[in-house]
């Protein structure tokens, strides 16, 4: 039986922390660097750069890191998995050659290609098997599209690491397969492995987005020591797929059954956690506390995936621009109808001549303010249209004309407005997992095709839960946060939200799980009451989890909420007053 493999973490997003790269490696034992740089909106931003510098839609964060580490990687047989690549792998991959012999390195390179579809969209098309949008199976065609990215899975990292390669760099690779690929590789598993691979998706998405595992974003954050400067996470992911998290010792933060279980809830819908090499179950998922800042991860069951790979497309959908104006004081609402009055007759364009008008007041002034910022409410209107210059530098002009004229206390409580913001739109989609073969390249060496895998019927989706397990008992309670007793996390699936609620005892698991239905939490956040909302119980985790559809509109940055990404929708309802057992109080 092979020892556990130690995978570690050190990017959770394009941006993440420089030095964690450094501190995975230097302040304890691991065997696998990875780091995710890749989301929805990456792929957008990526696909801009590349447009000013051609070869450059790959995160550029990526190389400097390797600059402070690779040396000492090669040194202890540590190898690297990265998904930096974005939509130009191949370019990163020479770059990173570059980078390595200016430092007297010689480390062997692969990288995983494959992924990219959009230039394949008019072909599959024509062929009779498009790639087709996740909602209404609309075919897609080529133009429009920014970027088409299918989710590949694991063995193409598996094939890249067999083929001895110290550093791989991928694509649009699912977040999980980082951790599964060195996994699979290690361990020998075969693509039908179902439970061992699925054991390892569950520990990739545990360590996809960094310190969110290790204490990061976690509601009861007080309650974490070191956040100053958290640590980052591993897994030691065994040969039947279960694992154990845990971050290096004398690091920040803390590994515990609760910040798992918040990560685990992060940006997921049905308890079957759909890939592109098998279907996670979330519901057999077990949460043991081992010691200090470890926690073991077992129970995972495993299915057949889906005959279909998802593919992440993004596509230009205008321009905005957000106009934001602080209303101090008294008569909050007539100043807000002066100011939205005076907009539009300043304006070089009508209300109805743009895509989209949104208007918003936030009433966030206080009575009887003790400060200013208490005194301020906001009125705040987004505009969109695919003429750029529609929403442009005229429009914001007429608004920074009002500042004199209007209404008392005018004033813009960030930056003034200025010039148009473009907006990006994605759109989910579906490919046939026959179709998308992943291309393993070697640099100066060989080039290999893993074929795609075979189709096997996959089971049924289960349905989502609107009814509770039960009714909530008539007993003594008291007013207080919802968040007093339970915890959350919430983010962005496309124009989706999901809100993952969890109880950290079997008590407050009982009253969340009665308590918490669809129609209160659309009583409790009145902002959801308007979209479908799906329910699905996750009782081994003591969890709910809520998919809000179309709450972030078209997704990406196309909504104009505040919070575009749902990240703050977890705190909100946690901070909503109701009524709570005073058993789970004491």
């Amino acid at each position: 039986m092979a020892a556990p493999i130690r995978i570690a973490n050190c990017s959770g997003f394009y941006g993440d922390r420089l030095s964690a790269a450094r501190e995975m490696v230097e302040d304890g034992p691991i065997d696998v660097l990875t780091g995710d740089w890749l989301a929805e909106l990456t792929m957008l931003i990526l696909a801009r750069r590349r447009a000013k510098a051609p070869g450059h839609g790959y995160a550029g964060t990526f190389l400097p890191q390797m600059e402070q580490v690779l040396g000492t990687c090669l040194d202890r047989g540590i190898r690297v998995v990265t998904n930096a690549g974005g939509l130009d792998p191949d370019h990163l991959a020479d770059d990173l050659a570059t980078l390595a012999d200016r430092l007297g390195l010689a480390p062997r390179i692969a990288y995983v290609s494959g992924d990219d579809l959009v230039d394949r969209l008019d072909a599959l098309a024509a062929a009779g098997t498009p790639v087709r949008d996740a909602h209404d199976g609309t075919p897609l065609a080529r133009a429009g599209i920014l970027t088409a990215n299918a989710y590949l899975g694991a063995f193409g990292i598996v094939e890249a690491l067999a083929r001895g390669a110290d550093v791989v760099v991928t694509g649009r690779v699912t977040d999980a397969a980082l951790t599964c690929g060195p996994a699979a590789w290690h361990h020998g598993w075969a693509p039908d492995d179902y439970d061992a691979l699925a054991g390892a998706v569950v520990a990739g998405h545990i360590l996809e987005c960094g310190a969110q595992a290790t204490g990061g974003n976690y509601s009861f954050f007080g309650e974490v020591p070191g956040l100053e400067h958290v640590g980052f996470p591993w897994a030691e992911v065994a040969e039947d797929g279960s694992s154990v998290i845990g971050k290096h010792d004398g690091t920040g933060g803390e590994v515990s059954v609760g910040t798992v279980t918040s990560q685990l809830l992060y940006e997921i819908d049905s308890p079957r956690y759909l890939g592109p090499d098998v279907v996670a179950r979330f519901d057999t998922v077990e949460l043991r506390q081992m010691g200090r800042d470890r926690v073991q991860v077992t129970g995972v069951r495993g299915e057949a995936p889906p005959a279909t790979l998802k593919v992440a497309c993004t596509e230009l959908g205008g321009y905005r621009q957000d106009l934001e104006v602080a209303l101090t004081g008294l008569d909050v609402e007539a100043k807000a109808t002066l100011v939205e009055s005076a907009f539009w007759h300043a304006s070089p364009y009508g209300p109805r001549e743009f895509d989209r008008v949104t208007t918003h007041l936030a009433r966030t002034e206080k009575a009887d303010p003790q400060t200013n910022e208490e005194a301020v409410a906001l009125w705040r209107i987004t505009l969109r249209d695919a003429d750029e210059a529609k929403v442009g530098r005229a429009l914001a002009d007429a608004a920074i004309g009002l500042a004199l004229a209007t209404i008392p206390g005018f004033f813009f409580p960030g930056r003034a407005p200025g010039a148009a913001e473009p907006v990006g739109i994605y759109r989910p989609a579906l490919v046939s997992a026959d179709l998308v073969p992943q291309i393993v390249t070697v640099l100066g060496g060989e080039r290999t095709v893993v074929a795609p895998r075979a189709l096997v019927a996959p089971a049924a989706a289960p349905a989502p839960e609107d009814a509770p397990a039960g009714p909530v008992a008539d007993e003594p309670c008291v007013r207080v946060p919802l968040g007093r007793v339970v915890g959350a996390r919430s983010g962005d699936k496309g124009g989706d939200a999901n809100l993952g609620v969890f109880a950290r005892s079997p008590e407050a698991w009982a009253w969340l799980d009665g308590f918490l239905t669809v129609e209160r939490l659309a009583r409790l956040l009145p902002e959801v009451a308007r979209h479908r909302v799906a329910r699905y119980r996750l009782a081994n985790l003591r969890a709910l989890n809520f998919v809000i559809e179309g709450l972030l509109e078209e997704g990406v940055s196309s909504s104009s909420r505040q919070d575009r990404q749902a990240k703050g929708l977890s705190e909100w309802l946690r901070s909503r007053v109701v009524d709570v057992p005073a058993r789970l109080l004491a």
